[in-house]
């Protein structure tokens, strides 16, 4: 630490103000609603800044920190932080992630930050000068971080498109029927060599129109086998000596967005272990949680990378299910299929409630949901797309990002590492 650097209270960095009762949401509101843990939805109004600190005040995620670069909504769970003149807002944002608020947290009961708690934290800070430094320095980490995240998102919303033109509404067959489409013209997403791949008509089905030569079939005929996740034990016990890595539902985002989240690390028996080790080119599904406004039925495609990140074996939790298609053209199909369906809220009809826990009902989808298949040769391609895309997706580029802000943060923030040394680490 530089004799610059000085000791102060956190209330002499950040002005702090409890937040207010939650305004009424919409889905394409102008301002970002913040709780305890983060973005809750949209609203039309605000109550706080641009470049706001948002701390989670009550709750298990009491001590969760987050930043608006905009104007935003602060609820009640959350407590509010702006920064006083001659300190910066985001250098504030990172050094609150350094000093574990949560263990701060006071009550026997239900745990609760609050701002006197805040304001009387000592912390050793830099002149404003070398703030802005440090957190440009993180910034520019966070700030890749987020635009790999908005590229996997861009991602994901090609390989839908793709899925929906071809097997939801048939837009290739479309084409050629209302003759959008002619021989050696290339559509996007269509390229001319397909073109006398594709039917010219329709024939009619049980379900509906379908292109003629294509048919419905069992969403569990795509699937070489199904089994139920684990959640093995806490610490070794008798034949539970095998070390695993439990991907949960919770985990969804993170894991398929690069990272590897908050999976535990768990105990598990070599028996339950040969079973049910995720491999490559393997579907989870959430079967078990969900909540009024979101229903079970999430899933995530398992990659080679996705299994890189973990240094052990990996398998899914006990409220999950394992698909392993029979190849991996189906494995697209039926993970696409898959996506489509929750994301249009297909999912709900398979949702049952018992002991108020909502569940889905495997068999039953199984059986009875239909898959649109086409010819070999066009799934094949149809494949060949979405698996570029998925992997893609799956990159561990972003989680290498993190480990080195992860890395970085402590010590630029205490002063263990200049900002000097920290540039020449990141080549700036």
């Amino acid at each position: 630490m530089a004799n610059d650097w000085l000791i102060r209270s956190l209330g002499d960095v950040l002005n702090f103000a409890n937040g207010k009762t939650s305004p009424e949401r919409t889905n394409d509101g102008k301002y970002c609603v913040f709780g305890s843990n983060g973005p809750i939805g949209q609203s039309e109004f605000k109550n706080a800044p641009k470049d706001t600190i948002i701390v989670g005040r009550v709750g298990s995620y009491c001590g969760s920190t987050f930043f608006s670069k905009l104007e935003c909504w602060v609820t009640d769970n959350a407590i509010r932080a702006n920064a006083k003149e001659g300190s910066d807002a985001r250098f504030a944002y990172y050094l609150l992630q350094t000093l574990n608020l949560n263990e701060r947290r006071a009550g026997s009961g239900q745990p609760l930050l609050n701002q006197s708690i805040l304001s009387s934290i000592d912390v050793v800070v830099p002149p404003p000068e070398e703030q802005r430094a440090i957190a440009h320095i993180i910034g520019t980490l966070d700030d890749k971080i987020e635009l790999n995240r908005r590229a996997n998102e861009t991602l994901e919303a090609a390989a839908l498109a793709l899925f929906k033109g071809w097997f939801v509404d048939f837009e290739p067959v479309r084409a050629k029927l209302e003759g959008r489409w002619q021989p050696g013209q290339s559509l996007p997403g269509l390229p001319a060599h397909l073109y006398d791949l594709f039917p010219d008509r329709f024939v009619e089905s049980e379900l509906g129109e379908v292109p003629e030569g294509w048919e419905h079939i069992p969403f569990g005929s795509l699937l070489e086998s199904t089994i139920g996740g684990d959640w093995g034990k806490d610490a070794p016990e008798d034949d539970h000596n095998q070390v695993v890595s439990i991907i949960r539902g919770t985990d969804f985002p993170d894991v398929s967005s690069g990272g590897i989240g908050k999976v535990p690390t768990r105990y598990t028996s070599a028996k339950k272990l040969a079973s049910r080790q995720l491999q490559a080119g393997d579907i989870v599904l959430e079967i078990s949680g969900g909540s009024p406004t979101q229903p079970t039925g999430r899933s995530i495609f398992i990659s080679e990378s996705t299994l890189e990140r973990f240094s052990n074996a990996v398998v899914c939790a006990s409220f999950c299910r394992r698909f392993q298609p029979k190849n991996r053209g189906l494995g697209a199909l039926a993970f696409m299929h898959l996506q489509h369906l929750y994301a249009a809220g297909g999912t709900w009809k398979y949702q049952n409630q018992s002991t108020g826990i909502a569940n889905f009902q495997t068999t039953r989808f199984l059986e009875s949901e239909m898959v649109a298949m086409p010819s070999a040769v066009l799934l094949n391609f149809f494949a060949a797309q979405a698996q570029s895309l998925l992997e893609k997706m799956s990159s561990n580029e972003n989680l290498a990002l993190v480990k080195l802000r992860d890395t970085l943060l402590p010590k630029v923030i205490s002063g263990e590492l200049r900002v000097h040394d920290a540039e020449r680490i990141l080549g700036a």
